[in-house]
């Protein structure tokens, strides 16, 4: 009888995702306060809007808002849409925004008022009755500074203040009321996207993924030039897998919306990069949105060409909750669409790897930097710590948080190991011990760059200056790889240092770091050839392509250019054939030898594939 018992409990656990109507992922729906508060009428708005949604795309769970902007949902609604979505065997969960009014630049609560505090827990413990699982919104923050505030916060920094101010909040005011009313209860924070300046408006990486059960990540980056936060795409991927290292297997899902988005390409890239990430839920904002009709103008100008994204395709008709097909009529069907060309192949893949980074908890410095050497193609895995024993580490500016970085660098160096710096943890360091390594300056001299040399006494044109910093350096002490021209001179673009058994490398990154985009294709082959140099697989090519590891002989390669673009994927020799896994195409490797550097590799050999990829598309790979 208690096996009996045992067996069905795990049944009951496992059941959801059982249940899931995707293979990779399970894929929600948020709905907001406003979109539930009139759930209530189930003729006129609840049942036909879901059955538009539904019929569309697959829907695994829905979360249902109890509050934003100071409007709660009535028990009485929660109630009737509780039953309606249990009725149809959707999983349900509850979500909180804490804002008090959206439209004015998100304006929070004051977490150090009394009436406030006594509101935000009543939120929590309304939502924990209700619910066994809540997610919180962007907007677990505060950007309050009332007299009560400022008064509150002394002498401290306002970052200092409100991350401990957050912290008590979110154990006194949220987690511990909410499972006070329902011991069951699950309590998710989710994170948004502009992660680099979270401890400014309290948000705790380093303590709060301790208090809550678990943690989600804001994927969505809209347009990078249109949008206010000019986030590059790649950020969808690489904010996950951070998120992921802070809370290693506890980060719940991605999130997307479709604001900002310009085209229905890019709302479908920021899905595919949620999955590329391994995101195992993604939660689609919001119901309201999902219902919006279908727009001829979002149609991309590439279209027509048979790329991942095709706008024909997407229109066909389709129907998941009956019999009979119906032409596509609302912004569900390119989710669903888009979902659905990522999921048939996403399986190949294994667990993401790429180049080690080190973001200390609560740093700033070279803020999103990250993700711009990702749409170099690049391919990234930031974290909490650092990566010490790895074979290569790379440091940005904001490496200067830890006190023991100069340390920690020497010991990678004397392992036989490789560190690279950027130029911004170079001008941090160069007073601080960094000259125990290597005497470099950082100098005050700008340079504006259009040629550059890599290392074989050619001149390579780029279509763009490039304004540069300019690097100063011991003759002979040490050594540039890659140089920026302008006139008679020139300065590194990528430098070395040796240091006991290991090298040290400097990146010299562009004040507007947009501009590593324009650095010729030649430059941007030496970056990657350097930065990838243990890794199996790197490719040669134009920027704004990204690469995608991972640990089970698979890569994805997704470009964010406008026209077909031509690329070549390089690997270790032994690997002599890359398999297009959707299109069962194989390509042989072209065996080339090629100096990296006398100063640096010596003689390589490697296999360099020549693919082709469609505009704002994707292509999944096996090599063996």
């Amino acid at each position: 009888m208690k096996k009996i018992i045992t067996n069905f409990l795990i049944y009951l656990f496992i059941l959801p995702v059982l249940a899931q109507q995707y293979q990779n992922f399970r894929v929600s729906v948020y709905c907001t306060a406003r979109d539930v508060a009139q759930m209530n009428d189930t003729t006129k708005y609840l049942l036909p809007r879901w059955n538009e949604i539904s019929r569309q795309m697959r829907v695994d769970k829905v979360y249902l808002e109890t509050h934003r902007d100071l409007l709660i949902v009535d028990q009485k609604t929660l109630d009737i849409a509780k039953k309606f979505f249990n009725d149809r065997g959707v999983e349900i969960a509850g979500g909180i925004t804490y804002t008090v009014q959206e439209s004015e630049h998100f304006r929070t609560f004051c977490y150090n008022d009394p009436d406030d505090r006594k509101m935000v827990k009543e939120i929590a413990e309304y939502t924990a009755i209700n619910f066994n699982e809540i997610i919180l919104d962007d907007f677990f923050f505060t950007s309050c500074k009332s007299d009560g505030a400022i008064q509150d916060k002394g002498n401290r920094s306002w970052t200092e203040y409100r991350l401990n101010l957050m912290a008590d909040a979110a154990q006194n005011l949220i987690v511990g009321p909410a499972k006070k009313v329902n011991p069951g209860v699950r309590v998710i924070i989710k994170y948004p996207n502009w992660y680099e300046h979270f401890q400014g408006l309290g948000f705790n990486l380093e303590k709060e993924p301790g208090i809550f059960d678990g943690i989600y990540t804001g994927t969505e980056t809209r347009d990078a030039v249109l949008s206010e936060q000019h986030l590059q795409q790649y950020l969808g991927y690489n904010i996950f897998r951070f998120f992921e290292n802070i809370a290693p297997g506890r980060n719940g899902g991605g999130w997307v919306d479709p604001f900002g988005m310009g085209n229905y390409d890019r709302y479908a890239e920021q899905l595919w990069i949620t999955a590329f990430a391994k995101a195992p839920e993604i939660t689609l904002f919001n119901f309201s949105m999902l219902s919006r009709p279908i727009d001829q103008s979002f149609r991309s100008p590439w279209q027509g060409q048979n790329t991942s994204f095709d706008y024909e395709t997407m229109m066909q008709p389709v129907n998941y909750n009956g019999t009979t097909p119906v032409k596509p009529t609302t912004l569900a069907r390119v989710a669903g669409y888009a979902l659905e060309t990522v999921d048939e192949i996403l399986g190949e893949t294994g667990n993401p790897i790429g180049i080690k980074s080190y973001k200390p908890f609560h740093s700033t410095g070279e803020d999103f930097l990250i993700n711009y050497l990702g749409m170099i193609g690049l391919p990234m895995d930031e974290r909490p710590g650092f990566p010490a024993g790895e074979k290569l580490v790379l440091l940005t500016e904001k490496a200067k948080y830890d006190p023991e970085i100069i340390e920690k660098m020497k010991n990678q160096l004397n392992e036989g190991k490789k560190v690279v710096i950027t130029s911004g943890l170079l001008r941090e360091l160069q007073e601080k011990g960094l000259r125990d390594i290597v005497e470099l300056r950082y100098t005050d001299r700008k340079a504006i760059v259009q040629d550059f040399t890599c290392g074989n006494y050619k001149l390579v044109h780029g279509d763009k200056p490039v304004l540069m910093q300019q690097i100063q350096y011991l003759t002979n002490d040490s050594w540039e790889i890659v140089s920026g021209i302008s006139g008679a001179n020139g300065w590194p673009i990528l430098h070395m240092a040796d240091y006991s058994k290991g090298k040290l490398f400097v990146l010299t990154i562009p004040d507007n770091f947009a501009d590593l985009y324009n650095l010729p294709t030649a430059v941007l082959n030496k970056i990657r050839e350097t930065l990838c140099c243990d890794l199996e697989v790197y490719m040669e090519g134009p920027s704004n392509i990204s690469l995608y590891l991972y640990d089970n002989k698979t890569f994805i390669i997704e470009s964010f250019l406008d026209s077909d673009t031509t690329l070549e994927i390089i690997t270790f020799r032994q690997y002599n054939k890359i398999t297009d896994i959707a299109a069962n195409q194989f390509y042989t490797g072209e065996l080339r030898q090629h100096r990296s550097d006398r100063r640096t590799f010596g003689m390589q050999e490697r296999n360099a594939f020549r693919v082709t990829i469609k505009p704002h598309s994707f292509r999944i790979f096996r090599y063996e």
